[in-house]
Parts: C-alpha cells; structure tokens; sequence
C-alpha cells in the first residue's frame, strides 16, 4: 500500500498557537483557568488539556474568578465587555487573522455598511463576527440564501476563514447584483485554502482518502466535502480506533490530510498504523479474534445489565457486548430500562469486535432494521398504507419511523392541503403509502397526500350518490369570485352563482357572504360527468315580498335605504328587504328637478306605503306624505300641551 500524506495538514497557524498559549499558561497554574466554550474542535486534544487542568465553561457567567482562555474562533464584543465588568484576567487566543476580520466588520459597520457573512451561523467563529457588528450582519451559507437577500445600498462581505474559495466567489456573484456599492474582503485563510488545495491534488490521484479531524469541526468537514468531488471512497475518522484495517487494506494507494484542529499526536497514530497494516502478525490477531463472532453477523445473548445509558449482553464471547443508547431502538426517545432487563434474550447485530476498551460493540437497532426492511418492501411491492410515527422536521419535510425504519415524506407529499407550520407534525401518526423505495441507497419516501386523495375520492362518490335536487345541505365559503361563490359540501365544490345568492340585487358577492363562513344550500342542479354542481343561498332563505306582506299594510309609515336614483324617482330598500319607489312629486313638498337635489344613495329616509300591488310585487312610497303625517302628529302633542297648561292656570285662579 503507497500511503501519500498532504503537504498542509493538521494544525493551522491560529490553532496551534491556541493550543501553545494555553499549553504554557497551565505549566505555570492551573488553578480557574478556562477556556470560553472547547479550545479547539478535537474532542482528544480538549480531553489532554482537561487532563492539565483547563476548565471548559459554556457562558461567561460559569466563571466566577479566574482566569479566561479567549479560543482562535474569537468572540463577540459584548462578551469582552462582560469579561472586563467581572475583573476576570484575558488569555486571549484568538487567531489574528480572526481578529483582523473583526476590525473590518466593526469600521464598516460604523460607516453605514451592511455586513454580510459568509458561513454558517451556528460556528463560533461566525457569531463572533456577527457581535462586532452589533450582531445586525445577514449571514449567508448557500445559493438560496443569498439569491433571498434583499436589495442594499451599501454592503460590505466577509468571510469564514474556513470557507472554499469556490462557495466564496459563487456566493459574491451572486450578492455583486443585489447591493449598488459593495466592498467584498476575501478572509478565507490562506493556511485553509493551501490545506484544500492539497487535499484537493491528493484525492485527484489515489483510490481512497482518510480525513482526520473532528466530526463537528468545521474546516475538517470542508476537507471531507472536497474529497468525496475527487475521489469515491472517503473515509472521516477522528482517531485510529475508527480506521478500519480490513477496509483500509483492500486500497493500493491512499491519500492522507488532516483538519486545522487535529494534533501531530492523533496523525503519527493514522500513519502508524497504515504502515504496518501488511504486518503478519497483525493480520493473523485480527482473523483469530473473527474466529466466532464477525462484523455483521446476527447471535443471540443475554441481557446482564441495563443502565440508563446503555445496554451490556453476554453473547458467549471472550469479551461482553454493548449496545449504546444510539443502537437500541430507531426510537430516539426510548431509553433502555423502557426496552430491555436483566435476563432478557434477544438478537443483536455485531458492529465491532473491539470499543477500544477490549468490548464488543453490538445493536439491536440494526437487528430490528434488518427484518423490517424485509417487512417495509412487501408493503410497498403490495402498495398498501401503513402506520408511521413523524419523530424529526427537517428541511423540506419530516422525518418518520415506519416499522422502525426513517423514512422521509417531503413537505409537498404531506397533505393535499399546502403545509404552512411542519411542526404540527412532530409526534403524530399518519397513515401513509411508500412511494419510492430502495434498499441499496436506505431511502424510503413515504406520503400522505396519496391517502388523502383516495379518502378525499372515497367522500366525493359517497356524496355524488347522495346528492339530490331540492335538498338543503352544509358547506363552507372557499372561494368568492365576481360572478358567484365556490362552497366546499364536503370534499367537492359546487357554485352559487350571485344571482341565488340574495333575494335582492347585489353589485358583488361579498356584500352578503365571506370567506370561511358556513352556510346553509340548496341543490339546484349538478352534472356529475362535467363535476359541476349548481347551488342556491336565497332558496333557503324566506322571500323578502313574503315577509312585507305579513309585516306591513298600506298607510304604515317604515324606514329604509335609498338605493337607486333615478330620474322619475328614488328606489328605497326596506327593512324587509323589498324594494319600493318613491315617485319624484313624492320626495318632497317642494319642487325638484331631480331625486338627486335631495337624497343620495345609502341615506336613511322615512316613507309611508302608499299602494301595494301583490300581483306584480310593488310597492309606492312617499317621502313626503311621511313627513306631513309626522309633522301633524307634532302640532297634535304639541296643542295637547297647551290646552293642558291652560286648564292648569284656570284651576289656579279659581
């Protein structure tokens, strides 16, 4: 096997001098010295300076006295401030090529510029960027977030150090278009890009890359990220106990890098071991320990303790077997002493022979995978629904067991109805059909929409066959248009148009219906080969002329609403709901040119019903023998009150 190291890999300038400066510092005192959040992202170099005596704390609050290691990633400015307000002593750590891009972020803050980030949000690194310019910077990590952004007058772009040079300069294309003056800083550190680079020229020319660092650090994930472009098989460990040497042994040539924050330490270790990968003796230990259990097999044990952590079996081996909490069930929310006790037997699936600590690693998650994919294809080769459990939102859907199996249903195949809130979901059980299985990629896309649609089919035939004319049924208000209403019966749509909606003439559906409203209809007619339902409102509701003949006689005085002026006369719409005409010699006592010199549409008017012609439906109102009427009525109280006070003066003078 030819093994080809990277010429840049491992620790960067910033990182190293971090990891120094804190080094140097615990030699002389380790007593309350710690570092704001871990030092660097490499669980086992943070574990070695744990073992020196660095305390980690997560807030600045966590420190009472002390001293405070400021990391390479930096820190907002706020954060200085409260360090200052404590009185507590500042290591700080921070990168200068870090700190550089904190002065440009705060002057051209203070110049009016909008600072954009480039890089992801949640990096301490970005935060500390984003708290030198008031924490008002828009932070941007992909084509879709940039193309969202707004358009600016002035902008100022800065970068995460640890960002590809190719991202950077796709993502400043696209904000160049957006903001009218716009200073652009590349800070991607030059030690990343040389680093990238010769992962880059390394990945291009062997059959496998392994890719040193920790899982959650940033730079080491980009390497990953250019790895997988150059070369197919790629393979992110952290530590010599997660190199496979059956898998590794089967490659002639093998590339090699390392993230900012991996130690020379954990790298001699990699290569150690590759190098003496070919080694006889090595090879014989490693089939000898194989002879009764191996990698992927499924063996009975028994359960011997349960904690709430994990699960240890006795599987007949030399050693006893683990299941961590991550391997029990597909259920994240389980904990161990809810599935298993002591004694129980049960099925466990081999993942490792050896945890390091001479354990074997097993599952049974992987057990319950197994038999339940089997369980998952015929369901789909059958098409049948099935039960699922939404445990996860992620982007662009949610994430549900479905025998114990993730599955994804897309946003989009949720509902028939448009999704606005997937957090609803979360915790439910739907009733699904898998759309889209494969066992070789683990991919199961489930729906829902696809039930819904056949539930919704069900309700429509069951209620095409209840259908009839003349019968008065439920709906609710869906969609109001100028030429009449769209009512939901039930899973199907039928029209009221504006002319069965009221009794009386309207301008526009909206003056007596609204959306959402739920509404008594009556079924006029429907089409069920064209899907067309015809509906009516008004022929569930009494006939205005009805209710003025039961309520009103001629010579009663009533009031209404002007609602047409023409020029013969006013039509005034009663109470009622009818409508009548005031002829214009009616209006008033004296002379008018044209109904309009006295009245205006929607004023309130008194009339007195003049004539009422049943045959014909209509109705003769006058404004101004309502007004006489009113007006004699007056002068009658008000000589009731003289004579009264006359009666009254010759009672006292008598």
């Amino acid at each position: 096997m030819e093994i080809i190291i990277a010429d840049n890999a491992g620790f960067c300038f910033g990182v190293k001098r971090a990891v120094d400066m804190s080094t140097d510092e615990l030699e002389k005192e380790n007593d309350s010295i710690y570092s704001l959040g871990p030092l660097i992202h490499n669980k086992q170099a943070v574990e070695k300076l744990n073992g020196l005596g660095l305390k980690v704390a997560n807030s600045i609050d966590d420190i009472k006295n002390g001293k405070v290691i400021i990391r390479s990633h930096g820190i907002p400015n706020n954060i200085y401030e409260n360090i200052k307000n404590k009185n507590l002593d500042v290591i700080d750590c921070t990168c200068p090529y870090v700190k550089n891009i904190h002065k440009k972020a705060n002057e051209y803050w203070k110049n009016g510029y909008k600072i954009i980030i480039i890089g992801d949000k949640e990096h301490p690194e970005v935060i500390g960027i984003n708290g030198w310019c008031n924490n008002e910077g828009i932070i941007i990590n992909n084509k879709e977030e940039a193309e969202n952004l707004p358009n600016l007058k002035k902008a100022c772009i800065l970068s995460q150090t640890t960002n590809t040079l190719d991202k950077f300069n796709t993502l400043v294309d696209i904000v160049s278009n957006k903001v009218d003056e716009l200073e652009i800083f590349n800070t991607i550190c030059n030690a990343t890009s040389l680093r990238q680079n010769s992962c880059k020229d390394i990945a291009k020319k062997v059959e496998a890359m392994i890719v040193i660092g920790g899982y959650h650090s940033s730079n080491t994930n980009k390497l990953v990220e250019i790895s997988k472009k150059y070369c197919q098989n790629v393979y992110h460990i952290e530590t010599i106990d997660d190199l496979s040497l059956e898998t590794i042994s089967g490659y002639e040539t093998v590339g090699l890098t390392a993230g900012a924050s991996t130690p020379d330490w954990i790298i001699k270790e990699v290569i150690d071991k590759m190098e003496n990968i070919n080694n006889d003796e090595m090879m014989k230990a490693i089939e000898d320990s194989m002879i009764y259990l191996q990698r992927g097999s499924i063996v009975k044990g028994k359960v011997i303790l349960v904690t709430d952590n994990e699960v240890i079996v006795n599987v007949g081996y030399k050693s006893d077997g683990i299941i961590e909490r991550s391997e029990l069930s597909n259920e994240p929310n389980l904990s161990p002493k809810e599935l298993f006790k002591e004694d129980d037997e049960i099925e466990v699936y081999v993942l490792n022979l050896d945890d390091g600590e001479g354990n074997v690693v097993l599952s049974t998650k992987r057990v319950e995978t197994i038999k339940n994919w089997d369980k998952v294809e015929q369901i789909y080769e059958n098409q049948e629904k099935v039960e699922c459990k939404v445990v996860e939102i992620v982007k662009g859907g949610v994430i549900a067991l479905v025998n114990g199996l993730r599955a994804f249903i897309p946003a989009s195949l949720l509902s028939v109805k448009y999704v606005k809130n997937l957090e609803n979901y979360k915790g439910k059980t739907l009733l699904v059909k898998i759309t889209d299985f494969n066992r070789n990629k683990n991919r199961i896309i489930l729906s829902r929409k696809e039930v819904e649609m056949e539930e919704l089919n069900e309700m429509k035939e069951k209620i095409w066959e209840n259908l009839e004319i003349g019968k008065i049924i439920k709906g609710e208000i869906k969609r109001i248009t100028n030429f009449g209403a769209f009512v939901d019966i039930g899973g199907i749509d039928g029209l009221v148009h504006i002319s069965d909606l009221s009794w009386n003439k309207i301008k526009h559906p909206s003056e007596v219906i609204s959306e959402g409203e739920e509404i008594k209809v009556e079924v006029l007619n429907f089409d069920k080969d064209k899907n067309r339902i015809s509906l009516g409102l008004k022929q569930t509701l009494p006939k205005p002329w009805e209710i003025f003949i039961e309520e009103c006689n001629i010579g009663d005085i009533v009031e209404g609403n002007v609602v047409n002026l023409l020029d013969f006369g006013a039509f005034v719409r009663l109470d009622s709901g009818v409508d009548g005409l005031v002829h214009i010699s009616q209006i008033s006592n004296e002379h008018i040119n044209r109904p309009s010199d006295k009245l205006k549409i929607g004023e309130k008017v008194k009339v007195k019903i003049m004539d009422i012609n049943e045959d014909k439906e209509r109705i003769s109102l006058s404004m101004k023998e309502a007004l006489d009427e009113e007006e004699n009525e007056e002068y009658v109280i008000e000589n009731k009150e003289i004579d009264s006070t006359i009666e009254e003066i010759i009672k006292d003078k008598e």
